[in-house]
């Protein structure tokens, strides 16, 4: 009798869906997927999700118009595409056809004004945007502000446990094993932050709280330009 042969299936690879098939022509325009990110206003993961769980349908009609313009229109300014996306963007549906829910974090202000953010690389890549709605309502309720960054110790230009970097820090510094140290900005004791000024200098950022972060902790002669990044933190609280 002769040996059974296993069959096998011939490997294949699936086809990128439509809204794969849009990030890629607007990349091969010169837009990065953060770009691309930024003008859906959603997190980078998403749009690498487009390629690896098929997801991105909801965002097709958005990704014509924006291809249609940044191709046809000359429009390449990311926040102008951004506005044009906007009114385009569905929301997914269940096989029911009613509109289906929206996984999100929520970020409240309780009634003392006690709020609090955080996001991780990946999220600051993009611009940490979950932090913005909580900036924001920290702005239009009159709040205090402190936030929290991590970044490798040579970023910083001030020594750790520098009162000339910022005093009162979380007991100073907390160091990490990976050769990166988190520094606390702003406290109830110090009186923080007023929340409408940064939040102006993320509207000024277009959104990009990240870089609105890191251009105060270079302006103020706090860290290097080069510096990355890796961990922020936002805290709000009603002033006395």
């Amino acid at each position: 009798m002769p040996p059974r042969t296993r069959r096998t299936r011939p490997a294949s690879q699936p086809q990128p869906n439509e809204a794969a098939r849009l990030a890629d022509r607007l990349q091969e325009a010169g837009y990065t997927k953060r770009d691309i990110a930024r003008i859906i206003n959603r997190d980078a993961s998403l749009v690498s999700q487009f390629y690896t769980k098929n997801k991105g349908a909801a965002f097709v009609d958005a990704l014509q118009h924006v291809l249609t313009a940044a191709t046809t229109g000359n429009i390449t300014d990311v926040n102008e595409l951004a506005a044009l996306a906007a009114p385009h963007i569905t929301r997914r549906t269940t096989a029911s056809g009613t509109r289906a829910r929206v996984r999100t974090k929520a970020v409240l202000v309780t009634p003392t004004g006690s709020g609090t953010g955080r996001v991780g690389a990946q999220a600051i890549a993009s611009g940490s945007a979950r932090l913005r709605p909580l900036i924001a309502e920290a702005a239009r309720q009159g709040l205090r502000l402190a936030f929290t960054v991590r970044l490798a110790k040579a970023g910083y230009l001030h020594p750790s446990g520098s009162r000339t970097d910022s005093p009162g820090i979380r007991r100073d510094v907390i160091q990490r094993a990976d050769h990166t140290e988190e520094r606390s900005y702003g406290s109830a004791q110090s009186g923080g932050f007023d929340a409408a000024d940064f939040a102006r200098r993320v509207d000024t950022a277009a959104g990009d709280v990240t870089a609105s972060v890191h251009q105060w902790l270079v302006e103020t002669g706090r860290i290097r330009p080069d510096a990355h990044i890796i961990h922020l933190e936002v805290r709000t609280w009603r002033p006395r």
